[in-house]
């Protein structure tokens, strides 16, 4: 508590030895049990508002920059909360509604997922209550197939007024996202006051037309400045249309979360109203406000009480100290919120700009999370629940005594369907993945996503939309790969090429046209660039370190021929026609070439067996052949997945005739994944997904993308068979490659 952070108590609720079950208690505190729990100081009262200051004195002395910088991080992260996106939504689960004993309606949903990617099957379950959400995460057993009863017994619910039915519409996913879009978990708005050395009132601050050099220069480090007219970023309640809230404001993305600032001097002013109501209207309305004042520390401190605000519960007092280029940070928080990290150092005087920009961030996001949590919004949250479930309860109870709806109630979570009835359960269920997929790429394009998905920033844009690299580029290319922000481009008359992202300044060549360079990778992280070369009995696999490449386009060097490149070769992938690498690698790189009807497997040895140390220029002698295997065809397309523990597991997906097998890498045997069921096939690419630590495989030929789940494995061989992750897309047109 003496360091800001929140108190929870582990109780261990379990029934038998080996079966335990904990609860995280979350224990509120009385206000002045927190205050008297800091006894240096750092925390003492303002009114109803208590004061983190860091010292005691405010205008003593100190010596910047001497503070051990503490753990900045972000405390209840939403992707802890937001269950239902991030483990149920675009998977096969179940949804069962019901009411308790007190004829309250409930909703729960039941996932079989991975245990934090450790390939341990678990069961997560959510209970929806007017009281709140509850999760919970129970083990898996084969021989003991968990029921839905057992489910609400573990979260202590055992009496019902109706038992729970299970919903099949797919289209309760739609619903289900709903209760878990809290506020604040996301985007977030900040108020920024500015306020003048003397200034003792809201009114004066307020109508402040200007800021000052310090102020603009603060701003400056918050975020960017964009401009409010036709804005596609979270704009914070801000008007992007009409030009009503200014023109212009501050935004930044910071770890994922969205932040629009309402700054005074940019909200409208407006002479003939000296309380300045519309600037009032957005800041007095937020939740934190960033105040920052003018003058030294010696004049005349904020308090609280100058803001006639009921609904702002925390104020952060921002002051400049130009003499030693530092901020100083004072903290106000509204007695009845809970204490928030990161705690202030003593004395909270920040010197490393940047430094202090990732605290203030912090602060500011924990402290609206902490205030949420505040009897007043935790009332509210609770009567909008409670609305919700009802609402949607009402909605369902047409159905509610419908056949579909009444099968497996209180039955298997995860039952096996009648063999009468399997294809259409299959079919129900694609349908069900499929429309919670469609609905999370929405969410995510939207930025209301967990922010381990989502895509913000000034440039968000369509998954689908392009975005042209160059408009004028005169020469066919046939393969390209991205190195940091420029485009290493292969062509198919002027040899390799490097594009810059800025448009302006003219192509680098890299190689010249004797390099007639047919396939290529960029692994930045390993310093490898890996290209195929030539055609028929003179093509081979090249190997080149980014760095000397990177070296000798400073250096300005001669652009490199065919026949500088011998050392580069590694000879046994002579007549390679086709290659693939691993793209979920961890410390091992393998690479596979197709020498007509020969899969050459290659590996790259260790970094502290090579010869890394050695500066050698070429990295070929890093490269090991590990085992030939013979195909009955040569392969048109190639992948490689990853078996999940590395030994005798691993598989080369390989396409040809009209078929896609998986070929396991230790013994060569083959085990059909897929046939085509057309005359012509034109395959195009066969790409390796990873979802929660499972391997999968994107087959694409002709104008189908199929996914098929290939993981677990039993032993060696892939298990293969029918799941009901699989599913399949069409193309307009045929595409030519496809990558992620």
């Amino acid at each position: 508590i003496k360091h800001g952070l929140p108190l929870y108590v582990l109780q261990d609720v379990g029934c038998s030895p080996n079966d335990h079950k904990f609860n995280y208690k979350h224990v509120s505190l009385s206000p002045s049990q927190l205050i008297s729990s800091d006894a240096d100081g750092a925390i003492h009262r303002a009114g109803r508002f208590r004061v983190e200051n860091g010292s005691l004195d405010e205008a003593s002395d100190y010596t910047p920059g001497t503070w051990r910088r503490t753990d900045v991080h972000l405390e209840n992260p939403e992707y802890h909360t937001r269950w239902y996106f991030k483990y149920f939504l675009g998977k096969v689960h179940q949804n069962y509604v019901g009411t308790d004993a007190e004829k309250n309606p409930f909703y729960l949903s039941v996932v079989l997922s991975d245990q934090n990617n450790q390939r341990v099957p678990q069961y997560r379950a959510i209970l929806w209550r007017k009281t709140g959400t509850l999760k919970i995460s129970l083990p898996y057993s084969p021989t003991k197939t968990l029921s839905v009863k057992s489910i609400l017994s573990a979260m202590n619910m055992d009496r019902f007024e109706k038992g729970p039915r299970e919903i099949l519409n797919p289209e309760i996913q739609k619903v289900r996202v709903t209760p878990e879009r809290q506020p604040g978990s996301v985007n977030f708005k900040f108020g920024v006051l500015f306020a003048r050395d003397g200034q003792l009132t809201d009114d004066e601050m307020f109508s402040n037309e200007t800021g000052s050099e310090n102020f603009d220069k603060f701003l400056n480090l918050l975020g960017d400045t964009v401009t409010l007219q036709g804005w596609a970023g979270y704009r914070g309640g801000l008007d992007t249309k009409n030009d009503t809230t200014g023109l212009q404001s501050i935004y930044t993305v910071y770890q994922g979360h969205e932040l629009m600032f309402h700054v005074s001097t940019m909200l409208p002013y407006s002479k003939e109203n000296k309380q300045q109501v519309e600037r009032k209207r957005h800041i007095g309305n937020d939740i934190v406000t960033i105040v920052f004042q003018e003058g030294d520390d010696a004049s005349s401190s904020f308090k609280p009480s100058m803001i006639r605000s009921h609904f702002t519960h925390i104020f952060a007092l921002v002051r400049y100290n130009s003499q030693n280029d530092s901020y100083r940070l004072k903290i106000f928080s509204e007695e009845s919120v809970p204490l928030f990290g990161p705690p202030l150092p003593s004395p909270p005087v920040f010197t490393d700009h940047h430094e202090f920009r990732d605290f203030l961030l912090v602060k500011l996001i924990n402290g609206e999370k902490a205030t949420l949590e505040t009897p007043t919004f935790a009332q509210k949250r609770q009567r909008t629940l409670d609305m919700l479930i009802r609402s949607l309860y009402q909605d369902l109870m047409p159905d509610l005594h419908k056949n579909m709806l009444n099968r497996r109630s209180f039955s298997d979570v995860l039952p096996e369907s009648p063999k009468s009835a399997r294809k259409k359960e299959e079919a129900r269920q694609a349908e069900f993945v499929r429309i919670g997929q469609a609905l999370k790429l929405k969410t995510i394009v939207r930025g209301d996503a967990p922010t381990s998905l989502v895509t913000t920033g000034l440039c968000r844009k369509e998954p689908w939309e392009s975005q042209s690299f160059c408009s004028t580029f005169p020469y066919e290319i046939i393969c390209a790969d991205s190195w940091g922000q420029s485009l290493l481009v292969a062509t198919d008359t002027a040899g390799v090429l490097m594009l810059d992202e800025t448009p302006t300044l003219p192509p680098v060549q890299v190689f010249d046209k004797t390099m007639a360079v047919k396939q290529m990778h960029i692994l930045e992280p390993q310093d490898l660039l890996i290209t195929r070369a030539d055609k028929g009995k003179d093509a081979r696999l090249y190997v080149f370190r980014l760095s000397g490449i990177k070296r000798g386009l400073e250096e300005r060097q001669l652009v490199r021929s065919k026949c500088d490149c011998r050392e580069n070769k590694l000879e046994k992938t002579k007549g390679c026609h086709l290659y693939s690498i691993n793209t979920h690698h961890g410390s091992e790189l393998r690479i596979v070439a197709a020498i007509r009807t020969k899969l050459l497997l290659i590996t790259r040895k260790h970094p502290r067996f090579s010869a890394v140390a050695t500066g050698a220029d070429s990295p070929v002698e890093e490269f090991q052949y590990i085992r030939e295997i013979c195909l009955c065809d040569p392969p048109v397309v190639m992948a490689l997945v990853d078996g999940p523990t590395g030994e005798n597991d691993n598989m080369i997906c390989v396409a040809y005739k009209h078929q896609f097998d998986l070929i396991n890498e230790s013994t060569g045997d083959a085990y059909r994944l897929h046939h085509v069921d057309a005359n012509r096939v034109n395959f195009v690419a066969a790409i390796d997904v990873y979802e929660d630590g499972e391997a999968g495989l994107l087959l694409c030929y002709n104008y189908i993308c199929y996914y098929k789940k290939v993981c677990p494995f039993n032993g060696s061989t892939p298990m293969i068979q029918s799941n009901t992750s699989d599913f399949h897309f069409s193309w307009n047109q045929m595409p030519n490659a496809i990558g992620r």
